[in-house]
């Protein structure tokens, strides 16, 4: 199994947050455009929780704390 490296993933999802942010609207409308909305928001929020978070390992677990405000 490869080694976890935290801040990676971590970045990967830092990364992953500022694309869904720059992502550009494609050319839908109606419904389909307001999905695509909603579904980008809800990316962005997820990848940019993890993204913020700063991690320990306790107990031989990987734990992420989740700054819930600023």
């Amino acid at each position: 199994m490869a080694e976890l490296d935290v801040d990676a993933l971590i970045a990967r999802f830092k990364d992953r947050a500022d694309a869904v942010k720059d992502r550009p609207l494609p050319p839908v409308a109606g419904e389909e455009r307001r999905k695509f909305i909603a579904q980008a928001e809800t990316d962005y929020m997820d990848y940019s929780l993890i993204g913020n978070a700063k991690w320990a390992v306790e107990d031989e677990h990987l734990v992420l704390r989740i700054p819930l405000s600023g």
